[in-house]
Parts: C-alpha cells; sequence; structure tokens
C-alpha cells in the first residue's frame, strides 16, 4: 500500500450564491471577497446580451472599473492577451462570464498573474465551473493543466437556464462519470500506486448518485433542475480541490474522450464523451452500466457512437489509445490497453456501436 502523503493542498471557494437572478449580486458578491476596485471581465460577445451587460452592470454600480475583454475559444494566446490586459489595467481580479472556454481562460490567467477569479457560469456542462483544472487547446489538442479555484461563484439559474439543453444534458454526463473514475481512484490506490481520499471520493459519487436518481425530472427550461445540476457540478470541483488532484472526477472515462478529442474531426461536448466512456468503462468494472446508460438516455444525453456523431471506427481507435493520455494516471485500461478485438467487442456488447 502506498503512504499516505504527508500534505497536499486544498483549494476550496470562498463564496458560491447560485439561484435566479442572482447575477445582479456580483458586485455586493465580489466587495466581500475582493479588496481591488478594478476588474477585468472575461466573456464572449454573443453571451452581452444575455448576462454580461448585467454583470457590468452590477460591477459598476458597486463602484468597480470594469474593462471586458472578449475571447472565442480556451488557447494559450487567449490566455496571454488577457494577462496583459490584467497588467495593463492594473486590475486585482478577473470575473469569468460565461461557458467552459472562457472560465478556463479566466482560471489560468488569474493564475499566471497571481490574481483571484470569480465565476459566473452560463451553462451547466461540465464541472470546471469550481474545480482548479483547467482546459486548454495547445497545438490543436485539448490538455488538461493545473490553475486554481475561483474564490467566488456567483450561478445564475435563470441564466444557465436558458442556455441550450444540450449543455445541461453533457453536465449529467460528467457527473455521471464520477462513478468509474473514483473507482480507477481507488483500483490504483489498492494497487500500491497513489493516496485515495474517501471524503473526495465520497463527496464526488454524490453527485453522480443524484442525477441517477432524479433523471426523469431534469428537462428543458426546469430551473429547479438546472439548479440540481450546477449544485452537483460545483461540488465535484469542490471534491478536487479537497483531493488536490482531478482523481475524484476523471479517470478512464475522461481518457477515452480525451482520445476522441485527439482523433475525431467533430468532437461532441466533453459530458457527452465523458457518459458514453462511463457506459463502457462501467462495464469493464463490472458495476451496473445498464443503469449509467439508462440514466444518460432518460436526460437526453448520448449513449451511442451514432448519437455523439461519431463512426464507429473513431470509437475503437479511441479505446485503443485512451491508456496513452496521462499514462501516469493508473485506471481499469492498464498499462497495455485494449486490444482492437477488446474494444470491439466492449463497444459492440454495452451498444455504443452495432
Amino acid at each position: 500500500m502506498p503512504d499516505e502523503p504527508k500534505a497536499h493542498r486544498m483549494q476550496l471557494p470562498g463564496e458560491v450564491v447560485i439561484g435566479s437572478g442572482v447575477v445582479h449580486q456580483l458586485g455586493e458578491v465580489v466587495q466581500r471577497v475582493v479588496p481591488s476596485r478594478r476588474v477585468i471581465l472575461i466573456t464572449n460577445k454573443d453571451l452581452m446580451s444575455v448576462v454580461g451587460n448585467d454583470a457590468v452592470t452590477a460591477l459598476e454600480q458597486a463602484q468597480y472599473d470594469v474593462e471586458v475583454i472578449y475571447i472565442k475559444k480556451a488557447t494559450d494566446e487567449e490566455v496571454d492577451k488577457s494577462c496583459e490586459q490584467l497588467r495593463k489595467q492594473s486590475a486585482g481580479v478577473v470575473v469569468a462570464v460565461g461557458g467552459g472556454s472562457v472560465i478556463d481562460t479566466a482560471k489560468l490567467c488569474s493564475t499566471k498573474e497571481g490574481q483571484p477569479f470569480v465565476s459566473v457560469p452560463t451553462s451547466a456542462a461540465h464541472d470546471g465551473i469550481s474545480s482548479p483544472r483547467a482546459s486548454i487547446k495547445k497545438d490543436g489538442t485539448s490538455v488538461s493543466v493545473e490553475g486554481q479555484s475561483p474564490i467566488a461563484i456567483v450561478a445564475d439559474t435563470r441564466v444557465v437556464t436558458q442556455a441550450p439543453f444540450r449543455f445541461t444534458a453533457a453536465g449529467c454526463g460528467d457527473l455521471i462519470s464520477k462513478i468509474t473514475a473514483v473507482r480507477d481512484w481507488k483500483l490504483a490506490h489498492t494497487l500500491g500506486y497513489e493516496y485515495y481520499g474517501e471524503y473526495a471520493a465520497s463527496m464526488s459519487l454524490m453527485g453522480s448518485q443524484i442525477i441517477i436518481e432524479n433523471a426523469a425530472t431534469i428537462k428543458p427550461g426546469n430551473e429547479q433542475s438546472v439548479r440540481m445540476v450546477l449544485e452537483a457540478l460545483i461540488a465535484s470541483g469542490i471534491a478536487m480541490g479537497i483531493a488536490g488532484s482531478s482523481r475524484p472526477a476523471s479517470g478512464s472515462e475522461h481518457k477515452f474522450s480525451h482520445a476522441l478529442d485527439r482523433i475525431a474531426p467533430n468532437p461532441a461536448l466533453h459530458g457527452e464523451q465523458c457518459g458514453v466512456g462511463t457506459i463502457m468503462m462501467g462495464y469493464l468494472h463490472a458495476i451496473n452500466w445498464e443503469e449509467i446508460r439508462d440514466a444518460l438516455a432518460t436526460v437526453g444525453a448520448p449513449t451511442t457512437a451514432k448519437e455523439l456523431g461519431m463512426k464507429d471506427e473513431h470509437i475503437i481507435e479511441a479505446l485503443k489509445i485512451a491508456h496513452t493520455i496521462n499514462p501516469n494516471r493508473y485506471t481499469i485500461l492498464g498499462e497495455k490497453g485494449l486490444t482492437e478485438k477488446a474494444a470491439k467487442r466492449l463497444a459492440r456488447i454495452t451498444g455504443v456501436i452495432k
């Protein structure tokens, strides 16, 4: 058995405000957690009429000087551009108003410059809302890198409910994927590879169970179900902060998703791919993968290659190379991965391909 770590760093949000219309409280929240009076607000142009203008108004009413930066994707170039503006404006806090790309850019920019950031999500697609990890494009490939947790989260359920329901369904896929992520983590610990945190693992699994038990209630336009998904996603990010790594939330199913990102011409949403990966990794872990599949189908998330918009060969190839993604992280895929024959059998048994 591995020695327990002598210490690891926990990162947790200082304040979380969630509810309908809470974007109007953004200025008050920032006042409570950050003394600086200058703000860089990162968003994209499409979101200004939806929520960006409200966020700027709330900050200005709280006597903040606000500089707005528009980005398109989370890339090194966008991070560097945001860092340059942060330094130029002598801002003391970064506010991210948007989805994953916006939040990840703000997360990495603020980390590089040693400033706090506030997360204002506009969709419930994945747990990057609250986690200390960020996904960024490097040389055309998405990679997961260490950032920092937000100092505060302002999650407006009214705003998130207006986003396409596909994003919320993808968030459910990301949450359900914790079922196999935690099992991979425990397996690695049992084999002597690393520390395992029972509390962080239990917290992560709680979100998965809540989604499975309430899948039938998660519907488009239902603000209460959006709130439930948001709370579970925030808790998942906090579980990563407690563990000091993404282990409670990312395992073999995430390796499969990252492999698809590399080989598929048009990857699906992160949570959608992780959900399908969880069906197959659940089979390898000998757990109730049918329950996982049925819950995903109930919320309207993909369960097959066709629903992901993928060809069968993309699924097979991703399964074959998934073990090479972050190879230091041991999972049910082992060190050698799956043969083509085993990959085809797994995908067919679980109905992911025909």
